[in-house]
């Protein structure tokens, strides 16, 4: 028998997802951008938001997962997202991260129909729970209402733990509202690993119990981030957390996703990074060209990046 898998802490990133020229997703790139990140010290959250994961289909998910772990990379650091609107997809996904060992899984609600009740969200997790049917499951809850107009109560959060209290062990508060996420831990809900959705929440999270930050952002900071998650209780916290905030707030000046890429296509010198899956657009030559300026001027760095990059 298995031992079930320790839950998470720390920081994680979304990982973004490489595309080829032609559109399909590039495995490759993938694969080193995981290594990277793990030499970080940051585990995987990849198909997020910031993964582009909502632009791809399950079976591309599930295709770029078995080459990750057939690369080598432990799963035990992973947790991929496998929310999906279908409850039949969400399933299928969910097991196949299971079939793999990952140590969790990072779901999203259902979240084309809006207005839906309480009710009906439980519904859908306890459905996708019950048809998974694993001791190992381990869920952490997706709470991003900016993007998925769906968000989870504090009463479904602390009826799912109730109902399921060795599967819901956690939650990625991406609301981008302190006031939330600060009510969730004072909560005072057993060992449920509570996430800030961004860096700039960190310090304010770890003070208060919580359990970490998944971050679109540790993407291309990572270390920087994790050092401020080790050395939260430091005289120097409140510095490092500025200088995190300043970083992603120069990201956050332009398109999230295709910023995060730009920099990595610059960083690795592998300009195919920049290719961004429609509906979304890549920077525009002189967004480009200000934001590697900017970043320069900061003497921003990503050491290692290009080690893993494939032929």
């Amino acid at each position: 028998m298995n031992p079930s898998p320790e839950r998470f802490s720390g920081v994680l990133s979304p990982v973004v997802t490489p595309f080829n020229v032609d559109l399909s997703p590039d495995p490759r790139r993938l694969l080193a951008q995981c290594k990277w990140l793990l030499s970080q010290n940051v585990g995987l959250a990849v198909f997020g938001t910031n993964s582009e994961a909502n632009s791809m289909s399950v079976e591309e998910k599930m295709a770029l997962l078995d080459y990750l772990i057939e690369g080598g990379i432990d799963p035990s650091r992973m947790m991929p997202g496998t929310g999906c609107c279908a409850l039949t997809d969400t399933v299928r996904l969910t097991e196949h991260a299971m079939r793999f060992g990952c140590a969790g899984t990072l779901m999203l609600p259902p979240f084309y129909y809006k207005d839906v009740s309480d009710d009906g969200l439980f519904r859908s997790y306890a459905e996708v729970i019950e048809r998974v049917a694993s001791n190992e499951l381990r869920i952490y809850l997706y709470h991003i209402p900016p993007i998925a107009k769906v968000g989870l109560s504090l009463d479904l959060i602390e009826r799912l733990i109730r109902a399921y209290p060795e599967t819901v062990v956690g939650i990625k508060d991406s609301s981008g509202d302190w006031s939330n996420t600060e009510s969730m831990l004072q909560r005072g809900w057993d060992d449920f690993r509570i996430f800030a959705g961004a860096e700039s929440f960190l310090l304010q999270t770890m003070r208060a119990g919580g359990a970490g930050c998944i971050s679109a952002t540790a993407n291309i900071n990572p270390a920087a981030i994790h050092k401020l998650y080790m050395e939260w209780d430091t005289d120097d916290a409140e510095r490092l957390q500025q200088e995190l905030n300043q970083v992603r707030e120069l990201a956050l000046s332009y398109p999230m996703i295709p910023a995060l890429k730009t920099i990595v296509a610059s960083f690795s010198g592998d300009p195919e990074w920049a290719v961004v899956r429609p509906p979304l657009v890549a920077l525009s030559g002189t967004e480009r060209h200000e934001l590697l300026d900017k970043l320069k001027q900061r003497d921003f760095t990503m050491p290692g990046l290009g080690a893993n990059r494939p032929d």
